[in-house]
């Protein structure tokens, strides 16, 4: 029996372009996000679901409209499925937090799994979250095909998840905006079938760090 999963990073949002940290703050798709939303549904058309999953923060869920109504589906919220909580960073960019807080962004930066932005959420909590998430909805959907609509981060957890990179091993892999990725699960075990599949989009940013 195997439970077929494809899962997407929400679209472009202003502030991906500006490189600045969203994490969970509530910041809606911009104009090229609701264009690669359109393209998802499109590119998606003919594929068959049994269920439709998004993370409960606006751009997941403007991301997964047009595919929903496509499909006539109602898209179940899921609140685990949100970004990490950054902390102290939100709001600001890379650039601003690394003047801002070079000590707090050297911890960041060398990954450390511990580290939890004085008031948000380390890495490994974050990587538990969204495992048990992920497990949640394959147990609740086995042998079905589901859509998820989340954020970069998890996408990030589960992919070391099934690979077996470590939390503080650099990412060599990509995540774009709208990007498809698409993992199956058997009694066997998670793999990953394709990743980062933007042949759908026009362009697409992957402004997380490495």
């Amino acid at each position: 029996m195997t439970t077929r999963l494809c899962i997407l990073r929400h679209g472009e949002t202003a502030w991906n372009a500006e490189h600045r940290v969203q994490g969970q703050l509530d910041v809606p798709l911009n104009e090229i996000g609701h264009a690669q939303a359109q393209a998802v549904a499109k590119a998606l058309a003919r594929e068959k679901f049994d269920a439709v999953y998004s993370s409960d923060l606006s751009r997941a869920r403007q991301t997964a409209a047009p595919a929903a109504e496509l499909f006539s589906m109602e898209v179940v919220l899921e609140k685990e499925l949100r970004e990490r909580h950054y902390g102290i960073f939100e709001r600001l960019t890379y650039a601003e937090v690394k003047l801002r807080y070079p000590a707090d962004y050297a911890r960041f930066e060398a990954r450390d799994p511990e580290y939890a932005f004085r008031t948000g959420e380390s890495l490994r909590d974050f990587s538990a979250r969204s495992i048990a998430v992920m497990s949640k909805i394959v147990a609740q959907h086995k042998g079905e095909n589901i859509l998820v609509f989340t954020h970069g981060g998890v996408l990030d957890k589960l992919y070391r998840f099934v690979t077996g990179l470590p939390l503080s091993a650099p990412r060599d892999f990509g995540i774009p905006n709208a990007g498809l990725n698409r993992i199956e699960v058997t009694p066997a075990g998670w793999r990953i079938r394709s990743w980062a599949d933007v042949a759908h989009l026009g362009r697409a940013l992957d402004d997380l760090p490495e």
